[in-house]
Formats: structure tokens, sequence, C-alpha cells
């Protein structure tokens, strides 16, 4: 047998046990784009991931600094149900919940459509301009929303300049920890993401006890101090590492929509996003429905939130062992299904408190696992854009999944359960296309990827 054949040999056998070459790396890393040796994502690559330094003093600060961030940021997006439930009953009681649910909405798209932009600047001059200017907006906003007493105001102020703050501190915070870590990288982020998870645990149980002790101007301005005060520290610790390389002089990153892998991952986060935040907009509505008092309807958000930060680190650790997608496609599919299954039929406060905490857990796994996978997918110097591409797309249902979820309440004359169901399905549906991807970077069921 001549010395191709035995090579020949080798190698097939290695593909039917699921063992690659040693020249073809993991399919968890992350592979740039323009070398002739492919790898089994279907991307070349220029340097080796290799050249990345794992870990060390920045990059350890850079996660606490990510963490910091997105403990306001973030953390204070996802307690926007205590700011609707208040407009409810106070400066908004004229409206209904699907209007007054649009400014949620419209942060979260402003949050997800300026991704790409603030991706591309990141690839090319770092964070902390960037960061800088994401914490004037973001303080800002917060103060402005706390003088607003007309829906207009509070659609420029905590809609528009608030989502466009969290962007500007959200997308180079992460894209920081993405360029200092590839083995952990999934781990990284999670512990980061986490801090989202925290804030949303802290944010409305605070904003709540402030509203009733000192009125909703001042709270609204104490949480934006006190948010100025930690972004400062972020911006200041949050750096890249010194082996990223060059980044592409052009939008380079664009032609990952013609890459299938990328846009059926675009299409899968697209469905699970149109249903993920339902539940944080409205489990408070939902447990006020019940006869559950106000103080502890907050707490089911806050709850909601705690799931989350344990669903935000836990997965994203195991992810890195796992594989990513493996992780990140069932978690998404018992998040929608617990949607489906525990909140159609949660009628008493242990009931709603169990799956608060169940979909908290599953949810936040896919908020902080997402960010790894399109990594792993990408060029290293084109991380930022890509990332913030990815966003951007997401970004259109995630504008619309809570005003229609509030269209269906309206149209069910309060009834629930249109809304679940039409919540649940989205995101089970998106789970199943994020399996695809999957199985379009390697066909074996159990591969590492």
């Amino acid at each position: 047998m001549s010395d191709s054949e035995k090579q020949s040999q080798v190698a097939q056998l290695g593909a039917e046990f699921n063992v690659e070459p040693r020249r073809i790396r993991d399919s968890t890393a992350t592979y740039p784009s323009s070398n002739p040796l492919e790898s089994i994502d279907g991307h070349t690559d220029e340097s080796s991931s290799s050249d990345i330094s794992e870990g060390g003093v920045k990059a350890y600060l850079t996660i606490f600094g990510a963490f910091l961030a997105l403990f306001c940021t973030f953390g204070q997006m996802n307690a926007f149900g205590t700011f609707q439930a208040w407009y409810t009953t106070h400066q908004l009681s004229t409206f209904d919940a699907s209007t007054i649910s649009w400014i949620g909405s419209l942060q979260l798209w402003v949050f997800f459509f300026s991704g790409g932009p603030i991706g591309y600047l990141f690839d090319r001059y770092g964070p902390r301009m960037l960061m800088l200017v994401g914490t004037i907006c973001y303080v800002l906003s917060i103060m402005m929303t706390s003088i607003s007493t007309q829906y207009y105001q509070y659609i420029l102020s905590q809609g528009v300049l608030f989502g466009l703050g969290v962007g500007l501190l959200f997308y180079p915070s992460l894209s920081s920890i993405s360029t200092h870590f590839v083995t952990y990288r999934a781990t990284a982020t999670g512990l980061a993401v986490a801090g989202s998870g925290l804030g949303g645990v802290v944010f409305p149980i605070m904003l709540q006890t402030l509203f009733e002790r000192v009125g909703f101007g001042w709270a609204t301005r104490i949480s934006g101090l006190l948010c100025g005060l930690l972004c400062g520290v972020a911006v200041l610790i949050v750096t890249t590492s010194d082996s990223t390389g060059k980044a592409p002089t052009h939008f380079a990153g664009l032609k990952c929509l013609k890459e299938p892998q990328y846009m059926l991952l675009a299409a899968g986060g697209s469905l699970v996003a149109l249903g993920c935040f339902v539940p944080y907009f409205y489990v408070v509505n939902y447990a006020q429905s019940l006869g559950i008092s106000s103080h502890m309807s907050f707490v089911v958000l806050a709850l909601m939130n705690a799931g989350g930060v344990f669903g935000r680190v836990a997965p994203a650790i195991l992810s890195d062992s796992i594989g990513r997608f493996n992780l990140l496609a069932p978690t998404s599919f018992v998040a929608g299904l617990s949607i489906l299954v525990c909140w159609m039929f949660a009628h008493t406060l242990p009931t709603l408190i169990v799956f608060s905490i169940l979909y908290g857990f599953f949810s936040g796994a896919f908020i902080s696992v997402i960010t790894p996978c399109v990594a792993q997918i990408s060029d290293i110097r084109e991380i930022g854009m890509r990332i913030g591409l990815m966003y951007s797309i997401i970004s259109f249902p995630a504008l619309i999944g809570g005003p229609i979820a509030g269209f269906i309440l309206g149209f069910n004359h309060g009834s629930y359960n249109g809304m679940i169901i039409f919540a649940g399905t989205s995101m089970v549906a998106g789970s199943l296309l994020i399996f695809g991807v999957k199985f379009l970077i390697n066909p074996h069921l159990l591969a590492r990827v």
C-alpha cells in the first residue's frame, strides 16, 4: 500500500470516528479566512488562532469591565417590564400595553441594529472611544427619561438614545473579550454577560422601591448616576488583545451574507429574538392579572433575571467543552418549550416563579452563547463587524416582537394564551434552524461543534 493510500485510509477512519487530522483544528475554534488550508467550518486561515494569547491581566480586566457595562445597560434593559408596569398606571395610563411596549421594542431595535456599524468601527478603532461616547449617550438618555412627560419624549430618550448608548457599550466590550480568548471564549463571554442578568435582578427591585419612596424622577436619576460611575470604570479597563492583527480596510465582513452557516444562524436567531423578550416585557402584567400584588409581580421579574445569571454562566462554561452550537440549539428549544408548557399553565404564584426561573436560565444561555457562536465561524480581524451585523439582522424581529404580543393580547381581550403561543412557537422554530447550522458545520450528530 502506498503512502498516499495509507493517509487516505487514516483520514477515512478519523472521519468515521469523528477524529480530525491534526492539521484541521477543532470545530469550536475561530478561523480567519484567507489561507489555502480550509477548516471544517468552511473558513480558511491566514494566522492561526493560537497567535492570540489566552488570558492575562488585561483579559481578566476586560471581562470585569464588560461585566460592569452589561450590568448597567442590558441589565436595565431587561428591567423594562418595571417601567412598562409603572407607565401603565401613571404617566402613560391613557395608552394601551401594545403602544407602551413600543418604547422597549424600539430600544431593543436601536441596540440590535446599531451592531453592524459599531462593530465596523470597533474593528478599525478599538473599544475605548466607542464606549466613552456610549456612556455619555446612556447616562443622558436616563436623565432625559427622568424629566419626560409625553409619549414621544419617552420614545426619543428611553427608546432611541438609550438603545444607542447600550449598543456603544455592549458590542465593543463583548467583542474585546473575543480577542483575548479562543479556547475559553464562551466561558469568558458568559461571565461578562452574567452582569446583564444580575442587573436584571437588581434594577427591577431597586427601581420599584425608589419609585415608591422618592418618585419616578429621582429614582431614574439615581440609577443613571450609578450606571455612569460603573460604565466609566468599564471604559478605562476594557481593551483588545495586542495580537488581534490589522482590521480590513473595507466592509469585507459583509461577505458573511453569502455564507450558509452565518445566514442560517441569523434566521434562527431572528425567530428566537422574536419571542425571547416577550416574557420579560409582560410577566409583570401577567402576574398582576392573576391578582398577585405589585411588589411580588416585580419579584417574579427579578427571579426571571436571577435565573438568567446562572443561565449566562453555566451553559457558556459547558459549551466550551461540548461545543457552542451543541448547547445553543437545545437551550433555545427548551426556552421556547418552557413558554408553551410552563407559562401557559402558570396560574398561581409558585408555578409562575418556577416558570420565571426556568425561562430565565435557558433564555440566558441564548443571550450568552450566540456571540461565541458567531465568533467561531468568523475571521478574528472581522469579529466586531460580524457580531454586530448578526445583531443588526435580528434587530427587526426584536423590534416587532413586543408590539405583536401586545396586539395579540388586546385582540384576545386580555387573554394571554395567544401571546404565549406566539412567543413559544417562534423560539422553538428558531432553535430548529440553529440545529441546522450545527449540521452544516459537521453532519455527525455527536460532533463537538
